[in-house]
């Protein structure tokens, strides 16, 4: 190495470590912030007032050691992780994982799916000495990170340790690398010890122009396709539809947000009068909104079942709440026609493929950014429905309904265009030295 580029080396170095040095200190400040927000949350969801010292790394337990550590932000990445965990345990029983949350839902469901078949703790706040304290706590021989979560001092210790890191299902839409790339001097360090799988080609080159090297990235496609999608689910789905739903209409409005029940509650009330055996099963994305969402349907006189409270569904009921975690994948099932939310509102949309897998018609709106190449390919085979505004939603779901042959194909090619994507967590498995 030339002397010129030795002092430049030098000091793209001392930059960067300027740099992680002001986002430490940066944080710390910010703390008093972040917990305030947390009581904030806690109003509604009183989770969040629970656990902060695992937020620290400060645990009342001892935890083995040398374990797998996996990290998976919320619900959606905890769904997308579970068929690969599984996979693991089976291949490797003997393997000791830990999985870190950031959110009481995501905490939640990797509890009641995985029980004690792993550890869960919360993902400690990204200053030095929670980092340490977690690092020395569980040694892990392997981190892998769901998606996209860049945590410097996190990366850092894992560089400086030599602990093996993954990010998997890894995407990165353009507003992010736009923001990326401003803080280059803090980002591309962080990435520089890391093996990135990214869900698309468009993925893999955003990751590189916000700093990792091409060799550190490669495309294999996206996780979510990889559900389980059992022959049990469907069968549950459909003792529900007969039990529980009998001669209703049942159009699920999964995942929504502030906002969209409005636009669904009005739908319903223009079209009930051509589809009296109209049924809406509203599922809230979030915890925390479902009194809300209930009370929401009180006001316009809607006749209420709960599935908390076991409510029956008589002819007359308008609106059926789903106000309990882990059972959206089955209610798919028992549905005749899906809506996937926080697409009519500029959230980014959410999940299709489990709609798809159990072989509901599945509906969604104009705001799909964070699924933007999954819907456009299952628009693209004729598998789904992209409604633009309320108008669209009244007219596709009038349409659906008076056509069952078109509801059927629709399932059809949506399951298809799940199952013929499948295998991404085989190639994953492969690549990482898990043994």
């Amino acid at each position: 190495m030339s002397s010129v580029s030795s002092v430049h080396f030098s000091k793209m170095r001392i930059t960067n470590r300027f740099m992680q040095l002001i986002y430490s200190a940066l944080f710390y400040v910010l703390i008093p912030f972040v917990l305030c927000r947390l009581l904030w949350r806690s109003i509604k969801a009183p989770a969040y007032r629970q656990r902060w010292n695992e937020r620290f790394a400060f645990y009342h337990a001892t935890y083995s050691q040398g374990v797998i550590w996996f990290h998976a932000v919320s619900v959606g990445e905890a769904e997308t992780l579970f068929p690969l965990i599984k996979t693991i345990q089976q291949h490797y029983p003997n393997a000791k994982i830990v999985i870190t949350t950031t959110t009481p839902t995501g905490s939640a469901r990797v509890k009641a799916v995985l029980k004690d078949t792993v550890t869960h703790v919360y993902l400690p706040y990204d200053v030095p000495d929670a980092v340490n304290r977690f690092m020395a706590c569980f040694k892990p021989k392997l981190a892998v990170i769901m998606e996209t979560e860049i945590w410097p001092n996190l990366f850092a210790y894992c560089g400086r340790h030599n602990i093996p890191l993954y990010m998997i299902n890894a995407r990165v839409s353009e507003r992010s690398t736009r923001g990326y790339q401003k803080l280059s001097s803090l980002i591309k360090p962080a990435l520089a010890h890391v093996t990135i799988l990214t869900q698309s080609q468009q993925d893999t080159d955003r990751f590189i122009a916000i700093g990792a090297k091409p060799q550190q990235v490669k495309t294999l496609g996206n996780m979510k396709f990889d559900l389980d999608s059992s022959q049990n689910t469907r069968e549950q789905g459909l003792a529900i539809k007969s039990q529980l739903f009998k001669n209703r209409f049942v159009w699920l409005i999964a995942s929504t947000h502030q906002g969209e029940e409005d636009i669904f509650l009005a739908i319903y009330q223009e079209i009930k009068a051509k589809i009296p055996e109209l049924l809406l099963l509203v599922v809230p994305r979030h915890p925390e909104r479902f009194l809300e969402v209930r009370k929401l349907c009180e006001q316009q006189q809607l006749k209420l079942a709960t599935r908390t409270a076991q409510n029956s569904v008589h002819p007359d009921t308008d609106v059926y709440l789903l106000d309990t975690l882990g059972e959206l994948r089955t209610f798919y099932a028992a549905a005749d026609v899906a809506f996937v939310g926080g697409s009519m509102v500029p959230v980014g949309g959410h999940n299709i493929l489990e709609a798809a897998a159990v072989g509901v018609p599945v509906m969604f709106g104009p705001f799909m950014a964070n699924f933007k190449s999954i819907s456009e390919n299952v628009l693209a085979l004729g598998a789904a429905i992209q409604c633009q505004d309320k108008n669209a939603l009244a007219e596709t779901i009038m349409a659906l309904h008076q056509d069952s042959n078109y509801r059927e194909s629709l399932a059809a090619k949506g399951k298809a265009f799940v199952e013929n994507n499948k295998g991404v967590c085989a190639k994953i498995i492969e690549m990482l030295p898990l043994a």
